[in-house]
């Protein structure tokens, strides 16, 4: 399997679980704050929207049908 058809599979499967959830939203940790005694933890949330999904899922078929086309 060329590296190609690969990343074509990997957005393909990308796109389908982002339009299967509706969107992703994930969590990262970001700088912890601290006013004297008081400790407090942050977050970032991040959302992939579906519309990431379909162009994921569009541009893995793309590369998938070119890529297995010979000149």
């Amino acid at each position: 399997m060329s590296s190609r058809n690969m990343i074509a599979v990997i957005l393909i499967t990308l796109g389908v679980v982002v339009l299967a959830y509706s969107g992703i939203t994930f969590r990262t940790p970001g700088q912890p704050v601290v006013i004297g005694p008081v400790h407090v933890e942050t977050t970032h949330s991040h959302f992939i929207p579906p519309v990431a999904g379909a162009i994921a899922l569009v541009g893995g078929l793309v590369l998938l049908v070119v890529g297995n086309k010979k000149v």
